[in-house]
């Protein structure tokens, strides 16, 4: 193609993808783009009817509570990455884009420049978002993003594929980048209409069904939505991821709040159903959850990652069902990881036994031991072993590298630890006839001040958050004489049950 050609069609009008509005604007900052494709391919309705609740998505959410707010980049990227700047994936030493990679890392500056109000990582942002709107497919009305290697899963079978290959977790997360780029202050007009236009272009993806390539959208046999991290062939087979499904309703809540779509709407409430239906399957009680439906593996890495975006839907929807399944997979396996410092666990005086174990779980040794008085020892882990209950790690002394069980008031951790905060405010309900003792606690576990309640009937109070406070789930209570006061989740109801 000549220069003059390249001008010429950055000056032609660009279709606005959902609603079929000409912007007339090109993308400066972008090279050359292709047209999209004719207003008359472009999908403007769901790509079939699936199951939903009723989920919206909520319209006041606070920065710090929208996506992706709790990761930034660093100046120095240590990762691989081209002479652009953008984000690379390694092959047998070959470097190639990898979509999620640099969606992901795109969001990264961008809070990053949010922050610290400086231009370098804004412009890091733009080359992620250049380098997927140059190597977009254009198919079936919409954009997709191509992984240009081959790749196999090296622990879930059936998942391989030959370049060019797409998935939904990139397209959904490419909603945020592009949305959260249209947003920015420092990006101008012109830089605007191209990054909606990519939106547009991802969008349209989410409205097109299995029915045709390239796909990444589908409804399983009960008339459950899934947007599949590996659609495979044939439709139905995939391995219905859960975390790139999740990610993917981040980027619906994204595009949403940038454009009002009703379509967008109703794939996040008909995605956040998906999640309530499934998350028995997902679960495994008093354990770490599956990574995906398909081969249902317990994988450490990305419980957390499930608890986190469960309560991160909670935000984006204010449904306080989602809030509580991210209770109930933190207390099947808490965090184990204490941090650089650890934390420090009371003993109160008797005997103990400690423990190591074998990587299943089994016992290796024990070493019975008694206090003669209330004593203290520093942890660096506070984790599930398998069938066997929460156990700290203790790090220094004479039972390092030793476990010890979490047994409350024997043997707890002191303070508060992995906090989880609410909004909108939740409610826990103190069963009518029961006597239960709340707590005010420093940060370094010294009880300030008990309050203990009965109430004649069941009673109500609001709480904002809930953490492990001296070794017990607790919630703190937002409102009446309990202000400021714990609650035992032992022995208090919760909603969204």
């Amino acid at each position: 193609m000549t220069d003059a050609s390249r001008d010429r069609l950055r000056r032609r009008t660009f279709i606005r993808l959902a609603g079929g509005a000409a912007t007339g604007a090109a993308l400066a900052f972008g090279g050359p783009f292709a047209v999209p494709a004719h207003a008359d391919d472009v999908p403007t309705a769901l790509p079939f009817d699936f199951r939903t609740s009723g989920y919206t998505c909520a319209a006041d959410v606070p920065d710090v509570m929208q996506p992706w707010r709790d990761r930034k980049a660093e100046r120095v990227d240590t990762a691989p990455h081209d002479a652009d700047g953008v984000r690379m994936f390694e092959v047998d030493g070959v470097l190639y884009d990898h979509p999620v990679g640099q969606i992901q890392f795109g969001l990264q500056n961008i809070t990053s420049y949010r922050q610290t109000n400086d231009v370098f990582y804004l412009d890091r942002a733009r080359a992620q978002a250049k380098r997927l709107m140059d190597r977009r497919t254009e198919a079936r009305g919409a954009w997709y993003f191509p992984y240009p290697f081959d790749w196999a899963h090296a622990v879930h079978t059936g998942i391989a594929y030959q370049a060019p290959w797409y998935s939904g977790m990139a397209q959904g997360e490419a909603l945020s980048l592009f949305a959260q780029l249209v947003q920015l202050d420092g990006v101008s007009e012109e830089e605007r209409a191209g990054y909606r236009m990519a939106a547009d272009g991802a969008f349209a993806s989410l409205l097109r069904g299995d029915d045709a390539k390239p796909w990444v959208v589908a409804k399983d046999g009960a008339g459950y939505l899934w947007i599949h991290e590996y659609p495979m062939d044939a439709p139905g087979t995939s391995d219905y991821t859960y975390n790139g499904f999740m990610y993917a309703a981040l980027g619906l809540w994204d595009y949403h709040r940038l454009t009002g779509n009703l379509l967008a709407q109703q794939l996040f409430d008909g995605a956040l159903t998906t999640f309530d239906a499934y998350f028995g399957a997902m679960r495994n009680k008093s354990w770490m959850s599956d990574y995906c439906l398909t081969h249902s593996i317990p994988t450490a890495s990305y419980h957390p990652v499930h608890i986190n975006l469960l309560r991160q839907l909670h935000w984006l929807s204010g449904s306080v069902r989602h809030a509580y399944l991210s209770d109930v997979l933190m207390d099947d396996y808490p965090h184990p990881n204490l941090g650089t410092d650890g934390g420090t666990v009371a003993f109160a005086a008797g005997p103990y036994s400690f423990y190591k174990f074998d990587g299943a779980g089994a016992v290796t040794a024990t070493k019975d031991v008694t206090f003669a008085r209330d004593t203290q020892a520093p942890a660096s882990l506070r984790v599930r072993i398998e069938g066997r209950g929460v156990h700290y790690l203790i790090k220094e002394g004479a039972y390092t590298g030793w476990y010890v069980p979490e047994y409350f008031p024997k043997v707890y951790l002191l303070g508060e630890w992995f906090r989880s905060v609410y909004r909108p405010q939740r409610v826990a309900t103190f069963p009518a006839n029961q006597s239960i003792t709340c707590y005010k606690v420093a940060a370094d576990g010294a009880v300030e001040a008990t309050k203990t309640v009965e109430f004649a009937k069941d009673s109500n109070a609001p709480f904002d958050r809930r953490s492990i406070v001296n070794g017990r789930p607790m919630v703190q209570i937002t409102a009446g004489a309990l202000t400021g006061f714990w609650a035992p989740c032992a022995q208090v109801l919760t909603d969204g049950r």
